[in-house]
């Protein structure tokens, strides 16, 4: 292509974009009038479908996080109170956790301890769910109060016995 050419080019398609109509007098809007303001329920929507994006963006989960992710007990945890938890992975997101309880669903990920619990956390929410070999319990971090306590996976409730069958003294005969 010689360089007239490539100008010819240019010019055409520059051309082009002048020779559609800019705007009709009939699309125009009348001076000073405003857009439209939602309705409260609609500005709630909005609001409600934004958190849900904000709690489903992807959290990075570092080699340490997916090695914790796969000692977590995963299920239905029964609770004190008759209450109970369910958490399972998230299959497309490895080291992501859904957690509900009662009428709330959550994302958690592993967050590292010195202690060796086992913590779930929703930083957003303020939701960290930690387990123990004894039990496991829902924190609420954001105002510092347990919302569930005493939930035991089925695998939680086996080392139980064993360490109360252990704790036993024997009968002698």
């Amino acid at each position: 292509m010689t360089l007239a050419s490539a100008h010819a080019v240019v010019f055409s398609i520059l051309c082009a974009g002048l020779a559609t109509p800019i705007v009709h007098a009939a699309d125009e809007k009348p001076k000073g009038s405003r857009p439209a303001t939602p309705s409260a329920a609609q500005q709630r929507a909005d609001k409600a479908k934004g958190m849900a994006l904000a709690t489903e963006t992807v959290q990075r989960v570092s080699e340490a996080q997916l090695q914790i992710a796969d000692r977590v007990h995963t299920g239905q945890a029964a609770c004190e109170f008759d209450q109970v938890v369910d958490l399972d992975r998230i299959a497309d997101r490895p080291g992501h956790f859904r957690l509900k309880f009662k009428n709330a669903s959550y994302t958690v990920v592993p967050e590292e301890t010195t202690t060796g619990a086992l913590r779930l956390e929703d930083k957003k929410a303020g939701i960290v769910w930690l387990q123990i070999p004894s039990k496991s319990m829902l924190m609420n971090s954001k105002v510092g109060q347990r919302m569930v306590d005493n939930c035991l996976h089925p695998e939680q409730r086996a080392a139980v016995r064993a360490v109360e069958g252990a704790a036993a003294p024997e009968r002698k005969p």
